[in-house]
């Protein structure tokens, strides 16, 4: 059995590999697109929207309501392949243990 310093050691290993992980995450970027590629969101590894791209086309209808919809779908699939990238980065570096970060 390790020593409790040990643990402490290997807790601020993973401590520490863990933010280089997010940082690293931090700087990718993950896109998706709705309404057939009417709307397009960019968002980096932390989920932050860094670029919305809104074709004319979205217009042509005058529905505001629907390139709402567009907008929300294209931005939160974006935020889920960051998410999922993220989840699937930290769970390698935590071998699977559900840590908070």
């Amino acid at each position: 059995m390790k020593s409790f310093g040990d643990m402490v050691k290997q807790a601020q290993k993973v401590q520490r590999k863990m933010a280089e992980v997010q940082e690293q995450l931090a700087q990718e970027r993950f896109e998706a697109s709705a309404g057939g590629g009417l709307v397009h969101a960019v968002v980096d590894g932390k989920q932050m929207l860094k670029e919305l791209k809104i074709s004319t086309e979205a217009f042509k209808d005058n529905d505001p309501t629907l390139l709402e919809d567009l907008i929300l779908t294209a931005v939160a699939e974006a935020q889920k392949q960051s998410e999922t990238k993220m989840n699937e980065a930290i769970g390698a570096v935590t071998g699977g243990f559900n840590l908070p970060f």
